[in-house]
């Protein structure tokens, strides 16, 4: 049985940074729907009305999604924000230029959204400045002390705040995502880096002590189905 008491460290095939291929096409259009039917979209679009209020209708909001893959969700945001009368200026970041390249010819319908090959580590991420910064299923990529100062960078970099949409380490969401995978998925690497991805994620007092350690104290914490953290961070 795995170890569900600290989070994994081992790699997902999604972080070699030079995966190329159909492979990965498969992939991203398979990870686009499970995100939408297991109710990470939703969850996004609810920690996006918490920080976005109605004096904002006024501005242009600057929101950045970290690991934006093909650009689902950045297409979602701009169709959510447009309802709403918000105006925005979104650009998607992927460390991968594979991955943007796939996401500029999806996107070739939203030539107002700005696609970047970064590494969020990188000085010409660091020097970049945005109101929201988003990230589903991202963080857990990633080690405590990395999160630590990451989401100390992101206090500086985000005038309004940032969203971490992530999965809640769990045996249920393990043994559902990994027969769920094997069940439906025609992608290898879906199924082996899907239930790999719960258990690299996060117990709740995980992310509050990388929050914490961050010297971040305005937040909220969120448990959505199916297993997910909401967590809101406003930098204001």
């Amino acid at each position: 049985m795995p170890d569900f008491s600290t989070r994994c460290t081992d790699a997902e095939i999604m972080d070699d940074l030079d995966y190329a291929g159909g492979l990965m096409d498969k992939t991203l259009r398979e990870l686009e729907i499970i995100n939408k039917w297991l109710g990470g979209n939703a969850v996004t679009f609810s920690a996006l009305s918490q920080l976005l209020k109605e004096k904002d209708h006024d501005a242009t909001v600057r929101i950045a999604d970290l690991g934006c893959g093909r650009g689902d969700m950045l297409a979602l945001v701009d169709g959510w924000a447009s309802k709403r009368g918000i105006k925005t200026a979104l650009t998607g970041i992927d460390a991968n230029p594979y991955i943007i390249r796939a996401a500029e010819h999806q996107l070739k319908n939203y030539p107002h959204i700005r696609l970047l090959a970064q590494n969020i580590f990188s000085p010409a991420f660091r020097e970049q400045k945005f109101d929201v910064v988003i990230g589903t299923l991202f963080y857990h990529h990633f080690t405590q002390d990395q999160l630590t100062a990451f989401f100390a960078q992101l206090k500086n970099q985000c005038t309004k705040g940032f969203i971490i949409n992530d999965i809640h380490r769990h045996p249920l969401a393990y043994y559902s995502i990994k027969w769920l995978t094997q069940a439906f998925s025609r992608s290898s690497m879906v199924q082996y880096d899907a239930p790999l991805s719960v258990l690299r994620a996060f117990k709740k007092e995980e992310l509050l002590q990388c929050l914490e350690n961050a010297g971040i104290k305005k937040y909220s914490i969120r448990w959505k189905w199916a297993f997910r953290w909401q967590v809101v961070v406003w930098t204001i």
